[in-house]
């Protein structure tokens, strides 16, 4: 039985349905046509996401990828300016004009999602620099897929973080596909992990990174090295997205039957939720209670975000520089 304290351990299991209950509402709006742009969704990957966010501290900072709802919701986003952010609206955390693949909120240490594959390397490391020289103890994490990982981002931020020794985890999701493109057949290596050697860093491996529990545990490990002023560290968890790499992704490059052994055998929010039962840690009516909740908040996030205002035109010469 885990030592932890319960309202973490329910904390775990309410964002992780958040980001489910909030990624399964939006897809319904997408089909609706009421959410303008791309959407990629977290769903499947809530373990991932939230293990790794709650094994951090409030004032540490993270940089977003274009998969990055469940970052955001894991951070603490407020939903109702999520919904709104998503569907174009003016009280989103962006006023609108990011959309779902630029999702930012520096409220809560979001620095934000980027539609460029690796694009928010460069800013974690930027941001790093920033802790380090002003001393503040904070650490960064740059959130990507797999997929990232051969870009020349990865490898340049890597590179730079390790030789200034940098509070930065490069955190990798690998979810088994980079668009349409099976890992294995991209990177001659079995795990990405194994990448951190050649920089001289320590790389952490979660094999079951739909295991909030064994997520969260890998991920305090590298937050231990980085935090104790040691330099960067590279973690790898595995886990899967149910849905295409986009709303325009029919997924022909992966047979119904190993979709649905995921969904059905490896669901992180199902194998969670029978983890606190059988441990006497949560009743299954306080669960119940806090998926109707959940439920509810969505709902009324998208109430907000309908009943909210289009962003005026001249909104899109707002914040465009600092004087």
């Amino acid at each position: 039985m885990s030592t932890l304290d319960k309202n973490l351990l329910l904390e775990m299991f309410r964002k992780m349905e958040e980001i489910r209950r909030m990624d399964l509402k939006i897809a319904q709006l997408v089909k609706k046509g009421k959410v303008p742009g791309m959407t990629h969704f977290s769903v499947g990957e809530e373990a991932a996401n939230v293990g790794a966010m709650l094994a951090l501290n409030e004032d540490d900072l993270i940089t977003s990828n274009h998969r990055g709802h469940g970052q955001a919701i894991a951070k603490g986003i407020d939903l109702n300016g999520m919904m709104a952010e998503i569907l174009g609206k003016y009280t989103g955390t962006c006023k609108g004009k990011g959309g779902s693949m630029h999702i930012a909120d520096l409220d809560a240490g979001n620095l934000g999602a980027n539609g460029i594959v690796g694009g928010g390397m460069g800013i974690a490391v930027g941001a790093a620099l920033t802790q380090q020289y002003k001393e503040t103890g904070n650490i960064v994490v740059a959130f990507s897929g797999d997929g990232a990982t051969n870009e020349g981002s990865f490898h340049e931020s890597v590179n730079m973080a390790a030789t200034w020794k940098l509070p930065v985890i490069f955190f990798i999701i690998n979810n088994r596909y980079g668009i349409s493109m099976d890992i294995h057949k991209a990177t001659n290596t079995p795990h990405l992990y194994t990448r951190a050697e050649a920089y001289g860093i320590p790389g952490f491996y979660c094999e079951d990174g739909n295991d909030v529990m064994a997520v969260y545990e890998t991920m305090g490990k590298a937050v231990d090295h980085v935090r104790g002023g040691n330099g960067p560290a590279i973690v790898e968890v595995e886990s899967y997205r149910w849905f295409g790499h986009s709303t325009a992704d029919a997924g022909v490059y992966r047979t119904k039957e190993e979709v649905d052994e995921w969904k059905n055998n490896n669901d992180p929010i199902i194998k969670y939720r029978d983890y606190l039962v059988s441990e006497n840690i949560a009743s299954a009516e306080e669960l119940d209670a806090i998926q109707s909740q959940v439920k509810a908040e969505v709902d009324a996030a998208y109430e907000f975000a309908q009943n909210s205002p289009d962003p005026e035109l001249s909104v899109a010469f707002e914040d465009v520089w600092v004087d």
